[in-house]
């Protein structure tokens, strides 16, 4: 048998640290932790923040990957090939995420 090289578990947290989620390397949960507080809101919106962390996670254990096969020697048309995210794409992907959380409305009513 032999080891596996990285984690085999990837993990996320909220902005507030209030929800944290543990992934596989394909973003799958395998553990959540929400505060208290966190169960009284929309869950709507707690199902999205879940959802988006798993996807949060996956894309760095895929950029750990890349890493990874980077420094094996593989090619960057095979690296290409195989769909993993790179630096660039990660950090474009998490602002774009952090942007539309800090400008979602919380209601459609507007002042006025």
């Amino acid at each position: 048998m032999s080891e596996q090289e990285g984690p085999a578990e990837w993990a996320a947290t909220s902005r507030t640290g209030a929800i944290t989620v543990r992934t596989t390397e394909q973003g799958l949960p395998v553990g959540v932790s929400i505060e208290r507080s966190e169960l009284r809101g929309d869950p709507t919106a707690l199902a999205a923040e879940v959802l988006r962390l798993c996807k949060q996670a996956a894309s760095r254990a895929g950029l750990a990957r890349r890493a990874q096969l980077e420094q094996a020697g593989m090619t960057e048309d095979m690296l290409a090939l195989m769909g993993l995210p790179t630096a660039a794409e990660v950090a474009d992907q998490e602002m774009a995420d952090e942007q539309d959380y800090d400008t979602e409305p919380a209601s459609w009513l507007r002042s006025v």
